[in-house]
């Protein structure tokens, strides 16, 4: 069966070129309300300190909830129609969703309208599958990493500029100028992304059992879908808390807000710079060995955060986590996309995307859980001993991979 007409020599090149502006713009659109969306829902109502810790947390949460069920759907479709369509439904319907946080009245219509959002997620995940099946495999490293520094560069600008706007304006209109940055991601990618697909009918589309025997290699596969979920769990374990952590690390100073995003966004940094390169180096001395580096740099790193007694070390620590960040999530997609016929890539991102999403809300709900028995020191201790775990499971999933290189 076949899906993708071959894509013209080099072609895929120029669809890098615009995806990656695409997944910049959902970066910062993202990224960009992140810095306060815990601030904002403490403007909600009046909290205690554990129900904002809570609520912080469902409001994290809702997104991926929705988009762990959404995903395997999209996939599927993605296969049948193409991996463009699903990049506009989904910038489209993101413009809507995020102009709508800026119009609720409290916490609760916050929480409905990230579950809306999960609805339309995909973007990244379709970016992603549409390189991946034009790409060849021996550059697929350097290319899934090239993307990744798009939406990690919108990460990096995103906590910036929301917490810049947020103080000059408001929180709500921030939420408005997200939309807009997201609609503008729907122009960008009807007018410019190019991709020649030939239709398949419900009828010839490989059921479940088809795409696990079509895959080469389908226990290393699965075991990438866990790891995406647990690398997620472990980065997002501390997003509740982030900017609440930097409050009290400065001691509510009015300037909590602006360097919230500072802290937010400084692991784009290294990972904009290292992404790239960490690619080109998997592709050469195998993807898994970069992996497994990733998870060693942030076990050590994570631990140190609990103690720091300033913002400025706290700044320090994650600038270097984005060493790590560079190294892991590209990683998994390039091992992915190394062994997944393009027949199948949609549905094997999505599945991916749904463990990715699993990950986002099992996170958020472990950072909160635990800020809320312990403190919010504790939330970084047990993010060191998830991001062991991992490294442990990888050793195992990658060792037949370690000996052919």
């Amino acid at each position: 069966m076949t899906t993708d007409s071959s894509p013209a020599p080099n072609s895929w090149r120029k669809n890098l070129f615009i995806l990656w502006f695409g997944t910049f713009m959902t970066g910062i659109g993202f990224s960009e309300v992140m810095p306060f969306l815990s601030l904002y829902v403490d403007s909600l109502g009046n909290f205690t300190h554990a129900q904002l810790s809570l609520y912080s947390g469902l409001a994290f949460s809702a997104t991926y909830l929705v988009s762990a069920i959404a995903s395997p759907l999209w996939g599927q479709l993605a296969d049948r129609t193409g991996r463009k369509a699903m990049l506009l439904r989904a910038s489209l319907g993101m413009a809507f969703v995020f102009a709508s946080m800026g119009l609720v009245t409290n916490v609760w219509q916050l929480i409905i309208a990230r579950l809306i959002q999960g609805v339309f997620s995909g973007y990244i995940s379709n970016a992603n599958a549409l390189i991946a099946t034009q790409v060849p495999k021996e550059k697929s490293g350097q290319a899934l990493g090239t993307l990744t520094t798009g939406v990690v560069s919108g990460t990096l600008l995103g906590p910036l500029l929301g917490g810049t706007l947020a103080s000059i304006f408001t929180y709500r209109v921030t939420f408005f100028i997200t939309g807009a940055i997201l609609l503008s991601v729907f122009i960008l990618t009807l007018f410019f992304v190019h991709e020649k697909f030939t239709p398949v009918k419900k009828t010839e589309m490989l059921d479940t059992k088809g795409v696990i025997a079509d895959l080469k290699a389908p226990k290393l596969v699965f075991g990438m879908f866990i790891t995406t979920m647990i690398i997620q769990a472990s980065n997002n374990s501390i997003s509740p808390i982030l900017s609440l952590y930097v409050r009290q690390i400065m001691h509510g100073s009015l300037q909590a807000t602006f360097f919230a995003g500072i802290v937010a966004s400084i692991p784009g940094i290294a990972t904009l710079v290292a992404a790239p390169k960490l690619g080109g180096l998997g592709d050469r001395i195998g993807t898994e060995r970069v992996l497994m580096a990733g998870f060693c740099l942030a076990v050590v790193v994570y631990i140190p955060m609990a103690f720091v007694t300033n913002v400025w070390q706290l700044i320090g620590l994650r600038f270097i986590m984005g060493i790590a960040d560079a190294a892991m999530l590209p990683a998994v997609q390039a091992i992915l996309a190394k062994n997944t016929p393009p027949e199948v890539t949609g549905r094997i991102f999505s599945w991916n995307q749904a463990f990715q999403s699993l990950g986002n809300v099992v996170g958020p709900i472990i950072g909160s859980l635990v800020s809320t028995q312990f403190n919010y020191s504790g939330v970084f201790i047990s993010t060191s001993v998830l991001v062991l775990i991992n490294l442990l499971l990888v050793s195992k999933e990658t060792k037949e991979l370690r000996k052919s290189h």
